[in-house]
């Protein structure tokens, strides 16, 4: 697996699963995916096949929601598909314990689980200017890189889990200086700055943030508010971190106030909301 392989399989073709299989197809892989929700669109692309099962090859990718949907995927089928010695690798957003817990039991087939959570968006999807936080065995995770580097900037974080514990407390990060970033622009405005000029000042100094840098002028001024990741996402995200806080016995008076102010905003926007339209909640 030093180089890239023939054939990947790929489970998940949403909005993060669809730029991604593009990139690998491009690059001349055979990939197999399936979704849940039938994609015809990608019938060009890829070779969809009917179930998750379907898409065993000597590596293959999940891009789920969540843990719970992780293992309902692979017990459902897609481990007793797969030949030993496959590498299953989960670029979704799954909780770190239960993935240590799952990769022992993937390891009783001759499979090896590794995390690889991804930063970056849709955007970064399309751009293949992901961040990929890699957890697993070093080797293992050395002859993926040439496949995960098509996606972006692979970074071997630890063992297995270690990835989805790194994405959650990144962004835990990410939704508290979103947070605090517009409570004070907004504060800012209503005083009678001009946000512009806001955001042009801070950006040289020491208030920047990818807040101030990326979402606010890229998606909060434009008012498309449509960067691509859910509120719902980001609210299950920073309740990893939070849980992750607690489990370590690290104070987390601030991250349990965040997940608070997100869980309010996601229930007053709606499941479909984008995680920067908390900016629409906090100006009320």
């Amino acid at each position: 697996m030093a180089d890239l392989p023939g054939t990947v399989g790929f489970v998940g073709l949403g909005r993060m699963g669809d730029p991604m299989v593009r990139r690998l197809a491009g690059a001349g892989i055979a990939v197999r995916g399936h979704d849940a929700v039938p994609r015809p669109d990608l019938a060009d692309v890829v070779t969809l096949v009917g179930s998750a099962a379907e898409v065993a090859a000597p590596v293959v990718v999940l891009m789920l929601p969540d843990s719970g949907v992780v293992e309902a995927v692979v017990h459902g089928g897609l481990l007793d598909a797969l030949e030993p010695d496959t590498v299953l690798v989960d670029m979704g957003s799954s909780e770190p314990l239960r993935t240590r817990a799952l990769a022992p039991v993937v390891a009783e087939r001759g499979v090896t689980l590794v995390d690889a959570p991804v930063s970056g968006g849709v955007k970064g999807a399309v751009a293949g200017s992901l961040t990929i936080m890699a957890g697993g065995p070093e080797d293992v995770v050395g002859a993926l890189e040439p496949l995960l580097a098509l996606l972006g900037r692979v970074r071997h974080v630890g063992p297995v889990g270690a990835g989805h514990a790194l994405k959650a407390l990144n962004n835990l990060m990410s939704a508290a200086h979103l947070l605090a970033s517009s409570e004070a622009l907004l504060a800012g405005q209503r005083f009678g700055l001009d946000p512009e000029v806001m955001l042009d000042a801070v950006n040289g100094s020491s208030g920047r943030s990818g807040s101030t840098e990326n979402k606010w002028p890229n998606f909060v001024l434009p008012g498309t508010f449509d960067s691509g990741f859910a509120l719902t996402l980001m609210l299950k995200d920073i309740r990893i971190a939070l849980g992750l806080a607690e489990a370590t016995g690290v104070p987390a008076a601030l991250t349990a106030r965040t997940v608070e102010l997100w869980a309010e905003a996601a229930e007053a926007l709606g499941p479909d909301a984008d995680h920067t339209e908390i900016v629409r909640w906090l100006r009320g």
